[in-house]
């Protein structure tokens, strides 16, 4: 089992799609995913990815303070922390007002929403990834603001881009099923992003995305993540890696900024967090099943990870998200 996979599977992502978007320049919008945008779909998820796939035209966009970028079609922008951002046909344009925005309800339960000057069009599909929101979670950690995807180039792309388009035209006609395709795409876009993510970050880069992309670092990672509740050591891992013990340990404290055996209980403790919201599971099957020698044991170093007890975890969670 990858590492990536396995985060991937313990947050539990779940697609889906919001709005259709037609602009027409000049136009600029400020905003971010609220909960009433999307209501029930989001279902029991703690927190929110977005991203716009553009079918047609370009626009700006940027997120925070960060100097705007340029997308056009067949690009998609991903913000993983759904932090507010403007997006536009010139983003020196006043953001318009709610009120200046046409939303129409959509037959199938999408938003259609029309705004602009009349000039030059572009054409949006605006979706979203409800997940966990696991406390120090590796990957949302790993993540900046936005990435890119670009669908006119990568072994990926033909299909991605075809199926956006294809699902689009579904949905436009209202035709069942077409907003099911949208939302399984959404995750598959978000993975094959992170992906390109992590292999175009420079050789000097730190952290756990960098680590992933390292050889013998991506298999210690494996190992943890395939079987987390075996007794590994600094040793064991590094011989699985073929390297030295003090080689081993240097390289994935300095790229992934945490000692391997740190790293094995942050991952221990985030599997625990997740499996306390199964309620066939006991707390000490728990800790047995995630390689801790007592419940007493794990009782104290949950508390010190997450500043509660899994009993009140597990309270909590039945009660709802967080």
């Amino acid at each position: 089992m990858d590492a990536l996979s396995d985060i991937l599977r313990l947050v539990r992502l779940a697609g889906g799609v919001y709005l259709q978007a037609e602009f027409t320049a000049p136009w600029c919008l400020e905003g971010k995913l609220r909960p009433h945008h999307i209501g029930p779909m989001l279902h029991s998820s703690e927190h929110v990815i977005i991203y716009h796939y553009i079918l047609e035209g370009d626009l700006w966009l940027t997120v925070g303070d960060l100097p705007p970028q340029h997308y056009v079609a067949g690009e998609a922008v991903i913000m993983p922390h759904n932090d507010l951002h403007k997006i536009g046909s010139d983003l020196n344009v006043p953001p318009g007002s709610k009120s200046e925005v046409v939303e129409t309800p959509h037959r199938i339960g999408l938003t259609k929403m029309e705004y602009g000057g009349g000039g030059a069009p572009t054409k949006l599909i605006c979706g979203y990834l409800g997940c966990d929101k696991l406390e120090a979670s590796p990957l949302l950690s790993s993540l900046p603001p936005s990435i890119s995807f670009d669908a006119r180039t990568g072994e990926a792309s033909d299909w991605i881009r075809s199926s956006f388009q294809f699902a689009a035209e579904e949905v436009a006609h209202g035709r069942p099923g077409g907003d099911v395709i949208l939302a399984r795409i959404s995750e598959l876009l978000f993975v094959e992003a992170v992906r390109r993510y992590a292999e175009s970050l420079p050789l000097e880069e730190k952290g756990w995305l960098a680590g992933l992309r390292d050889a013998q670092l991506s298999k210690a990672l494996a190992l943890m993540h395939g079987d987390c509740a075996q007794s590994w050591t600094v040793e064991s891992l590094a011989s699985e890696c073929a390297m030295s013990r003090s080689a081993f340990a240097e390289r994935f404290s300095r790229i992934i900024d945490a000692t391997p055996m740190q790293y094995l209980s942050q991952w221990r403790l985030q599997v625990a967090d997740q499996r306390l919201r199964e309620p066939t599971k006991s707390i000490a099957q728990i800790a047995e099943e995630i390689g801790f020698g007592s419940e007493a044991a794990f009782s104290r170093a949950f508390k010190r990870h997450f500043g509660v007890s899994p009993t009140v975890r597990r309270a909590a969670s039945d009660k709802g998200p967080r």
